[in-house]
């Protein structure tokens, strides 16, 4: 992410050396938390927005674990934390945040499916170019193409978390189910409805405080996009795609069936 704002933003490098960061829907904000961490002579500051209050309050404390303490003057002031809706945030009179104010900004994980709109990505797109300076990047991560042409073949992710009790020892895990075989989808609007599906397995002697929430399932509305339709928005936004690749890596093809699994679209603003 930082190699593509060097390589494509065209900000007057001698007008500021260090970047500013936004994330958006930025969820857990691993991503601007570890570029603070692991880049801080390069990153100037990171903001995080998100809609979820929940998420916000998640999110400060991993970064005062990991960016240490804001009253001992280390880079954990340099990270921010807005709740507010991303296709508002740069036309609201209420938001914090200035116009022209960040070199970059990220909408990564699949979070712009959120969008399911036309509408709601021009407003988007309009309100991050608002908190860009000329000449700053845009990515966005997205699921690759291949997917919306061939549904059957739709990625079903899953995953498992091992739980710890405060000594270290393992109790039981978390399995995190995200997309199933039997979701609809509308081919209209390029809408999915995906399963999400969380169930927490515990050994016998844990006692679970809410046993309705040991097994969920949710449905997620989120809307599978081609690069025909971002290079457009794009254009009607006052941005231009500059580089295509088929995940947050230079070295993976857009265009590669065997290492290609998302769309990362690398915008400028214009």
């Amino acid at each position: 992410l930082l190699d593509m704002h060097k390589k494509h933003s065209t900000i007057d490098s001698s007008e500021k050396k260090k970047i500013n960061i936004l994330e958006l829907a930025a969820g857990p904000a691993r991503h601007t938390i570890t570029a603070l961490r692991e880049h801080s002579t390069v990153v100037d500051s990171c903001t995080a927005v998100d809609l979820c209050s929940n998420m916000v309050e998640y999110s400060c404390g991993i970064a005062d674990e990991e960016l240490g303490d804001k009253d001992v003057g280390g880079i954990r002031d340099r990270f921010h934390y807005v709740l507010d809706d991303m296709r508002t945030i740069g036309k609201s009179e209420s938001s914090v945040l200035q116009h022209g104010s960040f070199d970059s900004a990220w909408i990564l994980l699949g979070s712009m499916q959120h969008l399911t709109t036309n509408d709601d990505v021009i407003d988007c797109f309009s309100s991050t170019s608002l908190l860009l300076k000329e000449g700053g990047i845009l990515t966005i991560e997205l699921p690759h193409p291949r997917e919306t042409f061939t549904m059957v073949e739709c990625t079903r992710n899953s995953w498992e978390v091992p739980l710890e009790d405060a000594n270290g020892k393992e109790y039981g895990e978390l399995k995190i189910i995200w997309g199933d075989d039997d979701d609809n989808f509308d081919p209209i609007r390029q809408v999915r409805d995906f399963t999400v599906a969380m169930d927490l397995i515990v050994s016998e002697d844990m006692k679970v405080e809410n046993p309705d929430l040991q097994s969920v399932r949710e449905v997620v509305p989120l809307r599978l996009f081609t690069y025909q339709e971002i290079d457009a928005l794009s254009r009607i936004t006052g941005f231009e795609v500059v580089e295509l690749f088929g995940a947050l890596s230079d070295e993976v093809n857009v265009n590669s069936e065997d290492e290609a699994f998302r769309l990362v679209c690398v915008l400028r603003k214009i």
